[in-house]
């Protein structure tokens, strides 16, 4: 299996001073997923929780939606011409009676870390039928504090334990409803990072994720917010700004999501009915 890091030789300039020293650089390498021996998609990942990736990436697609569904997943032995293995190609088996979709005419089989499904062929082919509805949990209406909330990105932040030593991760973490960390993950890719969440929540048998917050790096995109329906959690929160489509498919669905989450400030864009907002209100 590829290594989490690699090491690189760089050039290092600083005030004027040039210096040869080696660097430690984040790995990225081209994981295939196969679905029942056919390949269905190719996306670039940090190696690493590569079953829960593919497992978290057919939940998103509408594929499985619990761990009954599963039968196994296993790396492809003799995916190059020599035979060996490269731990890059994976090969995820269905239970019995569980459909296979035709996803060759559907989608572009190609995606990437940066931009996720936009192989898609269509808006339409994009807005997959959830799998679990949206619940606050068992314990009643999920009502998050923005101090709560503002706590979140530093927390993440503080479980990037690769990012520490490349600068060069994106990450992602589950929280529960009062704040308390349940996983996190890191990969070049912020819906790889996602992937492996949700994924390692299905082996668990612990979908949906009623109940739970994620929280992301960077920007809110319209595949995060289905990544995030489509597992069943209700609020998503990134440091940066969403798209549009995002905020649209956040309303449809129900979904409560929160941009630009820095120190105190925050714009919630959907589902504010989550928000402790009388504390907010009344300032203003």
């Amino acid at each position: 299996m590829g290594r989490v890091t690699e090491r690189r030789r760089v050039i290092r300039i600083r005030d004027g001073a040039v210096s040869a020293r080696p660097d430690t650089l984040v790995a990225e390498e081209p994981l295939e997923i196969r679905l029942n021996g056919k390949p269905l998609a190719i996306t670039m990942r940090t190696p690493g929780d590569d079953f829960a990736l593919a497992a978290g990436f057919l939940v998103s697609e509408g594929v499985l939606g619990s761990a009954e569904e599963l039968a196994n997943i296993v790396y492809c032995a003799g995916a190059t011409e020599d035979g060996s293995n490269t731990y890059n190609v994976v090969d995820v088996r269905l239970a019995p009676g569980v459909p296979v979709p035709d996803v060759t005419l559907e989608r572009n089989v190609y995606t990437t870390s940066s931009c996720g499904l936009c192989g898609k062929a269509s808006l339409e082919a994009v807005r997959t039928t959830a799998r679990h509805p949206l619940s606050d949990g068992p314990s009643g209406p999920m009502r998050l504090e923005p101090a709560l909330l503002a706590s979140l990105p530093g927390r993440l932040r503080e479980a990037q334990r690769v990012f520490d030593r490349t600068g060069g991760l994106h990450a992602a973490a589950l929280f529960s409803a009062d704040g308390e960390l349940l996983d996190a993950r890191e990969d070049v890719g912020r819906h790889n990072a996602v992937d492996k969440i949700v994924g390692r929540a299905l082996q668990q048998g612990l979908l949906p994720l009623s109940g739970t917050v994620l929280m992301v790096s960077g920007r809110a995109s319209f595949e995060l917010v289905q990544k995030a329906v489509m597992a069943g959690i209700p609020a998503l929160a990134a440091v940066s700004a969403p798209s549009s489509l995002a905020v649209d498919l956040a309303a449809e669905t129900g979904l409560t999501l929160v941009g630009f989450l820095r120190g105190a400030s925050m714009n919630v864009y959907a589902g504010e009915q989550r928000i402790v907002l009388e504390e907010a209100t009344a300032a203003g």
